[in-house]
């Protein structure tokens, strides 16, 4: 064999190749079928993926959302913790000014860098007993409305609006 003939041969068998086949119209109408099967199967494939990935879309955005929450939580709680062991030293810092008047200053200094995060005293002397606020230690008789507060032992404090500590009051009866 030449090699045209060898070219010649091939082409033959790559014509055969691509001919349609002889089909009737029943065969067009299944093949027509099918592909609207296989169509519908893809398309419910697809509302499927589309579901998932929305479904996996609102899973990451909620995480995260909680993972924020749980993150201000704790800062919250960092912080708490800090300033409640901070308050026996502002308590001290308050008695020792009265007997060392150069500790006004550093009192002041630290009550600012408080307030900055948050922290707020809570008004006693000459309010309401209120027990979301205050602590009675003491039940005192005066010329002062019945359940006014006549005397704050221990200043309390508010971090935003949780009770840090309760204010220790003397309260009329």
């Amino acid at each position: 064999m030449t090699q045209k003939e060898e070219i010649t041969y091939s082409n033959e068998d790559s014509q055969d190749d691509f001919s349609p086949p002889a089909c009737g119209a029943a065969d067009k109408k299944s093949k027509i079928k099918k592909l609207k099967k296989k169509l519908k199967e893809c398309q419910k494939e697809k509302e499927k993926y589309l579901t998932g990935w929305q479904r996996a879309q609102a899973d990451l955005i909620n995480y995260r959302r909680r993972q924020e929450e749980i993150m201000e939580e704790f800062r919250k709680y960092s912080q708490e913790s800090l300033i409640r062991e901070i308050l026996p030293v502002l308590d001290s810092l308050r008695i020792g000014q009265e007997q060392i008047p150069e500790l006004k200053p550093i009192k002041k200094q630290l009550k600012i860098i408080l307030e900055k995060h948050n922290l707020k005293g809570i008004k006693a002397k000459g309010e309401k007993f209120n027990p979301e606020f205050h602590e009675a230690v003491e039940m005192v008789e005066s010329n002062k409305e019945s359940g006014e507060i006549t005397e704050e032992i221990q200043k309390g404090y508010m971090l935003g609006e949780k009770v840090l500590r309760a204010s220790k009051v003397k309260v009329n009866k």
